[in-house]
């Protein structure tokens, strides 16, 4: 894991993100209502840093990085990559920075186009963008499927002929490829049974090392994001609701929702009583979102000012950053 010099360069830079999906319904498709999946985001990412992006699954975290992607169009705010604004870049523009900005999806299976056979998928990136071509090319795939713990040997090969982590790899090395700046992980390991996940969370930590890469782990489990991440940002109904560097997060938590989902890894020690801060109910529709503080509903701090007024995402400590009225290192129970 990387401990991140404040003054690294900002590669990632998004402020005020929001992306918001009309709801149709009715044989016209008519409806008014939208859902409001990112809501007013932000978040910067240095180089050699990783980013952990953690919630519940429908949290919107993985619309926010197809959006920071540009696979969605952002409704409002900016991404900005390496001081350069992508936020409405269109046509060669857009497919000149994709080589900079790459992503890993959840399902390595669906993201692999199943009639290429392996060395032509981590090769087209390559030819997309005019790299490699012939022998170099070849070679350049090669030494692609080494580092990612896959055989030569193996690129004449089909998605289906590898196993759910070997695919995985495979999409490692197709991201790699274009030696990008930044690699959305979207869900990368959820898939995955726990041992390989392990093995393709240090594949990546190992590469990042070697190349310098800079990575937003998005993921709905805390306890794999705290594995990876430098820093971490708690996100809950479209909005980031806590973020801070990973040891603050994780021991100190000073946001409601964090410390609930700490509460909820499971720990090996039957004597261990069970952690009192639990949510109540169900997470509230992104159609119609509580007014107030959109955490209340469950919170079992709430109380009357959490109805009616949002709270100000304040700084709580050095580069620590939280969205609650309580401080709840010394409120909570």
């Amino acid at each position: 894991m990387n401990n991140t010099d404040n003054g690294a360069e900002t590669v990632l830079q998004v402020a005020g993100l929001s992306k918001v999906f009309p709801v149709r319904s009715g044989l016209l498709g008519r409806g008014g209502e939208v859902v409001k999946a990112v809501d007013d985001i932000s978040l910067t990412v240095r180089k050699g840093e990783t980013l952990g992006l953690v919630g519940e699954s429908g949290c919107g975290k993985s619309t926010a990085g197809k959006t920071i992607m540009r696979l969605y169009e952002p409704t409002s705010g900016t991404i900005s990559l390496k001081g350069q604004d992508i936020t409405h870049l269109r046509g060669r523009a857009l497919r000149a920075i994709r080589r900079e900005l790459q992503i890993v999806f959840q399902d390595p299976f669906s993201s692999l186009n199943p009639r290429m056979t392996a060395g032509q998928i981590v090769g087209e990136p390559l030819t997309i963008h005019g790299l490699a071509r012939g022998r170099q090319k070849a070679d350049r795939i090669a030494e692609l499927f080494h580092r990612v713990g896959l055989r030569p040997d193996q690129m004449r090969r089909y998605p289906h002929e590898f196993s759910g982590g070997q695919r995985q790899r495979l999409a490692i090395a197709r991201a790699l490829s274009v030696e990008p700046d930044l690699i959305v992980a979207d869900e990368s390991v959820s898939a995955l049974d726990v041992s390989i996940q392990a093995s393709i969370i240090n594949l990546m930590m190992d590469i990042q090392k070697e190349h310098g890469l800079s990575f937003l782990f998005i993921a709905h489990d805390i306890a794999v994001v705290e594995h990876i991440s430098d820093r971490i940002a708690v996100m809950y109904l479209g909005r980031i609701v806590e973020m801070g560097p990973r040891a603050r997060i994780v021991t100190a938590p000073r946001h409601p929702y964090t410390k609930a989902l700490l509460s909820a890894v499971p720990v090996p020690d039957p004597n261990r009583k069970p952690d009192p801060f639990r949510l109540k109910g169900d997470v509230p529709s992104p159609i119609n979102p509580p007014s107030g503080c959109t955490f209340h509903t469950r919170c079992p701090l709430a109380f009357d000012r959490c109805r009616i007024e949002a709270p100000a995402f304040r700084e709580v400590g050095p580069g620590h950053f939280s969205a609650c009225h309580l401080d709840i290192a010394e409120n909570a129970p």
